[in-house]
């Protein structure tokens, strides 16, 4: 179905969510038409979208969309559930929800279970659904909204399942930054300097160029723990590492969308205050990994914020040679420490896939901080 077609049906004019691959022809509609908006605002994450699609219903009594892949299903339950839910103020929403991971459909092992999962989910939140197919004709999903209308009128929510190639735009939206260093070069450079110590890779295409990095090296992967889903926790599973492991730096490199969904991490890391922590924050300002939409992080100071929180150093930088300075400067220092680099909105196309499992890694890490 054409996006412009989706759009037509949906009873909203406000929306709000997380960015999903399976959603582009979506979140790119959403940008041509409004940008970052009163009408659109990409959100930090899925439960922060239906809260703030909570307040767009209070101020004007309209039903608003709230946009997301499934596996923030678990970010949006705890809103859905205590703040959301019929017998509590009985806010009606709509959901349009990516189906990773969906049965059937060859997809990465983090979004397998994920998908068995996704609607079963809705059931047991008594959240009603249509699936979207690519067959779905028009008049089947104006009559599913027709449908949904009584259960918004009853201050519940309702969902639209989205299969993968269901939704169709003719034109990419063109999303772009003004950096001009590539993450992958950065990323090389940044391996170069942490040597034996343990590295946790941040869920997306971080994780993905690590491995190619240190496939082209030769180097194994048994000191990298790739995050495979939960997006936003990288940084809390390094920390934990770092608590145990206090004879050896530990670092863990992050993105900016990750970084945002779980912000609060950040100050829990500040008030452990692990000597050998180093977290490298990858900024391009985007959720380049499922399509290149916009964080909010142009307007972010991590720096004044790694301060607040209790970060001992923090340096930013833009190029190459700014970076390998960073990280010799910060050789001996204490931590934790934060380093930005700010990185161009780019990555290969033939950017491949970690050829080990996730138990095989989790193993081979293992034992390397064991070894």
């Amino acid at each position: 179905m054409k996006v412009e077609a989706f759009l037509e049906r949906i009873p909203s004019d406000f929306f709000t969510g997380v960015p999903d691959s399976q959603l582009k022809a979506l979140c790119d509609a959403l940008m041509e038409r409004y940008g970052i908006s009163e009408r659109h605002i990409i959100a930090a994450n899925e439960g922060n979208a239906v809260a703030l699609a909570t307040g767009h219903f209070l101020a004007s009594g309209q039903v608003p969309t709230v946009y997301l892949q499934n596996s923030g299903e678990g970010n949006a339950m705890n809103p859905l559930a205590s703040l959301c839910a019929k017998g509590v103020y009985a806010i009606p929403l709509l959901l349009v929800i990516g189906y990773r991971g969906e049965p059937g459909v060859k997809d990465e092992p983090q979004h397998l279970f994920q998908g068995e999962i996704t609607l079963s989910f809705l059931d047991m939140m008594e959240i009603p659904y249509f699936i979207l197919e690519k067959e779905t004709t028009e008049e089947e999903l104006t009559d599913a909204m027709r449908g949904f209308a009584a259960v918004f009128r009853e201050g519940r929510q309702a969902a639209i399942v989205v299969k993968k190639g269901a939704l169709e735009k003719s034109t990419a939206f063109p999303y772009r930054n003004r950096y001009t260093l590539i993450r992958e070069d950065a990323i090389r450079t940044v391996l170069s300097y942490t040597g034996k110590s343990p590295v946790v890779s941040t869920t997306g295409k971080i994780s993905r160029e690590v491995y190619e990095i240190r496939d082209a090296r030769g180097e194994g992967h048994g000191l990298d723990f790739l995050t495979v889903g939960s997006m936003g926790h990288a940084s809390s599973i390094a920390l934990g590492i770092a608590l145990q492991k206090k004879g050896e730096k530990v670092f863990c490199l992050d993105g900016d969308g990750a970084t945002l969904m779980h912000l609060g991490a950040m100050a829990t890391i500040g008030a452990s205050a692990p000597k050998n922590f180093v977290h490298i924050l990858f900024n391009n300002e985007a959720h380049e990994t499922v399509g290149g939409q916009p964080t909010v992080s142009a307007s972010v100071q991590y720096g004044k914020l790694a301060e607040a929180v209790g970060y001992r150093k923090y340096r930013k930088v833009e190029e190459r040679e700014s970076l390998e300075k960073a990280l010799q400067e910060m050789a001996e220092e204490e931590g934790p420490i934060l380093i930005e680099i700010c990185c161009a909105l780019h990555s290969r196309a033939d950017l491949g896939r970690p050829k080990s499992t996730p138990e095989e890694n989790k193993k081979a890490f293992m034992q390397s901080l064991k070894d």
